[in-house]
């Protein structure tokens, strides 16, 4: 979410075993800097000792054992880890509460792309320092951590939407390649149903529950049909022709099938299940779905049944919206020399590295998609770097979450034929001018 953050099923043994190798490699590394447990004390609170981190339900065992090892390492300094729901929604009213009494409970903030911007207007997170490097890491990545030119977070996981598909079911119709347009699309499936192996098969899953994933599905659309729902600028663009198309087509496929009634409920994990059940032919979600349909436990009736193909849009290639976690210390919190150093350690080479082999989580620093190993072994890495290049971030609001729920509540009674999409978008240009205006 953003890739909303969603609970994970626990990945391979080979997986985590490369997280305890690559967090060994890491506290070496650091075993010769000033990561190393001891005393200090350099003023304004931002000394050593516990910290606590904040971050959304992470279930695949990979995080724990980094702040295992981290603990090991410093046991003067250790880590509490502290998981929020699954849903990006519910995180980040946790977060904005635990801020607004100005607790000390939360010391390293876990915090959606999309909120670093509330969370610095605000004073909740400190800045971080100057000397903190961001050569390495995706462009769109360290934008998305800064707010009016300073940077706030360190971005530690990012995302961009796929488009994931039974190409085993296309090649059987005698379809050669994944679709470019919606339009391709529908005629796949139609080929793919027509077939009995498939005949009970649903066209197309998404992200459409009322919650931030619709938002980030309504914006692909918009920005597959050469608009923007917001522009450089910040300003709201959802009153445009292009918008007009991605509303008709989502809430037509919704009309005519493409997209079943169900999706209306549908979060992440909801159209995981529901692809790796056999049950759809094509689905947007995340990169961390590749581990989870590929096990071959029986948990998945797709493994290696599938592949990843960029979004499709209007008349080509459609536009992701970028997703992801950057990483900031509280303002309230105790400590902050370890929350920075421990919010280095986790942003590493080596721990991101760890990450992408535990759980498929899509990593910052722009030398593992170049890696032949990781290449070999996570196939998708190149697309989901062309996902990455072209995706469009979500507006630096400051009142982001108003954004967010003017969106849903515009967006999802069109879909779900409560209204009509020649009326909505209009009132919404008018709602989002208003959030934005002001501070």
């Amino acid at each position: 979410m953003s890739r909303t953050r969603t609970a994970r099923r626990l990945p391979r043994t080979t997986g985590l075993a490369a997280v305890a190798a690559a967090t060994a490699l890491v506290l070496t590394a650091c075993s010769g800097s000033d990561t190393k447990d001891k005393a200090s004390t350099t003023g304004g609170g931002a000394d050593r000792g516990p910290i606590t981190f904040a971050v959304g339900k992470d279930t695949s065992g990979a995080l724990q054992k980094q702040v295992d090892a981290w603990n090991s390492a410093h046991p003067t300094q250790k880590v509490t880890l502290d998981e929020l729901p699954a849903a990006a929604d519910a995180q980040l009213q946790q977060l904005q509460q635990n801020a607004q009494v100005k607790s000390t409970a939360f010391s390293v903030l876990g915090l959606d792309v999309t909120w670093t911007s509330e969370f610095a207007a605000n004073r909740w997170i400190d800045p971080m320092p100057k000397s903190t490097g961001t050569s390495g890491l995706l462009p769109a990545a360290v934008e998305s951590a800064t707010y009016r030119g300073t940077l706030y977070s360190v971005p530690w996981q990012t995302n961009g939407g796929l488009l994931f598909y039974r190409k085993d079911l296309l090649a059987a119709a005698g379809i050669t390649k994944p679709p470019a347009t919606w339009q391709e699309m529908q005629a796949d499936c139609a080929r793919v149903t027509a077939r009995p192996q498939a005949k009970a098969a649903s066209c197309y899953a998404g992200q459409f529950d009322k919650y931030e994933g619709l938002v980030v599905n309504f914006s692909e659309a918009v920005q597959s049909s050469g608009g923007r729902v917001f522009d450089d600028n910040g300003n709201p663009t959802v009153d445009t022709p292009q918008a007009k198309t991605a509303l008709d087509w989502l809430a037509g496929a919704f009309k005519d099938g493409t997209i079943a009634h169900e999706n209306l409920t549908y979060q992440e994990e909801n159209g995981r299940q529901a692809f790796q059940s056999g049950k759809v032919i094509f689905m947007r979600n995340w990169p961390y779905v590749w581990d989870l349909a590929n096990k071959t436990d029986g948990s998945s009736k797709v493994a290696g049944k599938f592949d990843v193909a960029p979004l499709p849009g209007l008349s080509g290639t459609g536009s992701s919206t970028l997703g992801g976690y950057n990483l900031a210390v509280s303002s309230f919190a105790k400590h902050k020399t370890t929350a920075r150093d421990f919010i280095a350690y986790l942003t590493s080479d080596a721990s991101e590295r760890a990450n992408l082999l535990a759980a498929s989580t899509a990593p910052t620093r722009t030398d593992l998609y170049e890696d032949p190993a990781l290449q070999k072994k996570f196939p998708y890495l190149a697309r989901l770097k062309q996902s990455l290049d072209s995706a469009v971030a979500r507006p630096k609001a400051v009142r982001y979450g108003d954004v967010s729920a003017a969106i849903q509540d515009a967006v999802y009674p069109v879909l779900s034929g409560q209204a009509d999409p020649a009326t909505a978008l209009a009132p919404l240009q008018t709602k989002l001018t208003r959030i934005t205006s002001q501070p």
